[in-house]
């Protein structure tokens, strides 16, 4: 192996890194610090698109860093499928659920979708009608939450019945997701730091005693339930995450137990409304920021509705037939990702060159997707501008791209619930941009984040109109 060809440049202490994931973040995204920027004597951020399948993909053999520990609580039999650092054990779990995550099967699922969907239009016509400025984060995380309510449950959270924070549910998310963040940095003391916490942090605490509560009462009740509802059919009835996940176990009960559906269920909740939330908030701030593509866009989805080729609501089907619009999503995508660090993997044996240096064994490397979509090789050099047409030039030039497209992660350990948030942005996107106009309070401004490990907008607010539209 070759001496370091590249630059290594500055590195941020521990300290520095568990209290402000922001000042991480501002570092890594500096594009004139070169493809290497250390984080920590041991830990490295890389911007190099040929080292993404050595990395994550299956033939590097890197495991996830101790960063990942915190997520998961002391005393834990399972540990979860996100923060598990044993490869063949994750990627055993991860074949035995992978079909309740496909397209093929998520798609069963529109009706629940559709159901949120519209109790959405309603709270927005109500707040429209006011003339209110409209919090569209708490908006969009109240439909993501309600969703995933539904298809992991069977029934809606009730978020957006009244827009109230149910049982601070969403607060104890948005303390627990911080804690992680700030605790990983500290793996060796996850354990201490976990009970610290929890006498700390009372309040949130008792939200996610709430949100385990609910979940233990679901799976309680389905696996009382003997009626034809708690097994798969062949019907257009719509089946949920914990009706499969108890069909595996009653199945193989060895492999799949009941601390494994908790884990699964909670893995929904806590990935699945954030994420979602923040890529909904994106496509909204993008495409009213710029009229020349909500004109395309618009055109594109009213044209396909007076043609015939969609409908109302819209299937993901149709969805993926309107190129413009699944543009316009990948590149909301991609200005914005919703996570805001590095995705740790520890060097294995034998160490490894990353962009021309070599990083001995144990040596923890990741990318960081907001510092990939920033690459102008790769990109071109309008990387900082949105412009969904990128997506729809030269099909060789849009491969290199989508493989350094990493708001979902990339290789064997990609995020499970993606196509989850795609369904989700192909159904309600098409129905906000035709039916209502969003006016941002501070036009031309981008909109205050805070990353403490999801980049979160935290002060979008909007003006709502709705549209009248002919069908």
């Amino acid at each position: 192996m070759g001496k370091c060809t590249r630059p290594v440049t500055t590195c941020i202490d521990n300290l520095v890194r568990a209290l402000s994931p922001s000042y991480v973040s501002k570092v890594e995204t500096d594009r004139y610090r070169g493809p290497i920027v250390r984080l920590a004597p041991n830990e490295y951020s890389i911007d190099d698109p040929d080292s993404v399948q050595l990395i994550y993909g299956s033939k590097g053999k890197f495991c996830k860093g101790p960063w990942y520990e915190a997520s998961t609580p002391p005393g834990t039999l399972h540990t979860s499928i996100f923060s598990d650092p044993n490869i063949e054990r994750q990627a055993l779990h991860r074949r035995r659920i992978a079909h309740a995550y496909s397209m093929t099967t998520l798609v069963q699922l529109e009706p629940f979708i559709n159901d949120c969907t519209s109790l959405l239009r309603l709270r927005l016509d109500e707040l429209a009608a006011t003339g209110m400025l409209v919090d569209i984060p708490h908006w969009t995380q109240s439909y993501a939450f309600d969703v995933i309510g539904a298809i992991t449950f069977g029934v809606r959270f009730g978020f957006l019945d009244k827009g109230e924070d149910i049982g601070g549910i969403m607060s104890a998310l948005h303390s627990t997701l911080i804690y992680a963040a700030r605790a990983g940095v500290y793996a060796e003391w996850s354990t201490v730091l976990f009970y610290l916490n929890a006498i700390v942090s009372a309040r949130s605490m008792k939200g996610m005693a709430h949100t385990l509560s609910y979940m233990q009462k679901q799976i309680d009740a389905r696996l009382d339930d003997k009626s034809p509802k708690a097994e798969v059919t062949d019907d257009d009835t719509p089946v949920d995450f914990i009706t499969r996940f108890l069909l595996l176990r009653s199945e193989s009960p060895e492999r799949v137990d009941r601390q494994a559906i908790e884990t699964s269920a909670l893995n929904n909740l806590f990935a699945g409304s954030d994420t979602t939330s923040i890529s909904l908030c994106s496509v909204i701030y993008h495409v009213y920021q710029n009229s020349r593509v909500l004109s395309r866009l618009r055109g594109e989805l009213d044209n396909a509705v007076k043609s015939g080729a969609v409908g109302e609501p819209i299937t993901y089907k149709q969805a993926q037939s309107l190129p413009y619009l699944q543009a316009v999503i990948k590149e909301s995508l991609r200005c914005h990702p919703a996570g805001g660090l590095a995705m740790g993997r520890v060097v294995p044996a034998g160490g490894a060159v990353i962009a021309g240096r070599v990083f001995p064994a144990g040596t923890v490397v990741g990318i960081n997707a907001w510092v990939a979509h920033a690459n102008r090789d790769i990109f071109g050099e309008d990387a900082d501008q949105f412009r969904p047409e990128r997506w729809l030039e030269d099909p060789e030039v849009v491969k290199h791209r989508d493989a350094y497209f990493l708001s979902f992660g990339a290789g064997t350990r990609s995020c499970l619930g993606k196509n989850i948030a795609l369904l989700e942005m192909s159904k309600l996107i098409p129905a906000l941009v035709r039916h209502y106009d969003f006016q941002p309070e501070h036009p031309g401004r981008k909109p205050r984040t805070q990353n403490d490990w999801f980049v979160k907008q935290v002060d979008f607010r909007c003006h709502v109109t709705p549209r009248v539209v002919a069908n």
